[in-house]
């Protein structure tokens, strides 16, 4: 798999993402990842209000997460987070290491489209989009 403009992000776990047995719980494995996306994007030029700018915004269409070793209170994590392709879709995977038991903990992957300011989705990712992409 082609690791497209990776770029990763620190986080240490907070108690309030944890559930009684201190594990991490499932669905902020999420939110970790979309750290990893703004990231991403951030460093392409396309945060939010670029995007805007440019006169589009985005959408999440599909996501998944596959689990594969628990996060607990205060672990350090590393967020991976690369683009997979960039048209027609842009393709954004995942990788959350838990850095203190030195184990993958989470592998994923987000799916967006691009719409114009109306709301309309466009088939394509725009070219003014994919010259900060690729």
């Amino acid at each position: 798999m082609s690791r497209l403009h990776e770029v990763s992000v620190g986080v240490e776990v907070p108690f309030h993402d944890v559930d009684i047995l201190h594990i991490v719980w499932h669905g902020h494995y999420y939110k970790y990842m979309e750290l990893g996306r703004t990231a991403l994007m951030r460093a392409r030029g396309l945060d939010v209000a670029d995007i805007r700018g440019l006169g589009f915004a985005q959408l999440l269409v599909d996501s998944h997460c596959r689990y594969t070793y628990p996060l607990r209170y205060a672990d350090k994590a590393r967020v991976s987070a690369w683009f997979v392709s960039v048209a027609p879709r842009i393709v954004v995977a995942y990788r959350i290491r838990n850095l203190t038991d030195d184990r993958c903990s989470a592998r994923g992957q987000t799916i967006l489209v691009t719409t114009d300011t109306e709301g309309r989705l466009l088939p394509e990712t725009p070219d003014a989009l994919l010259q900060r992409l690729v």
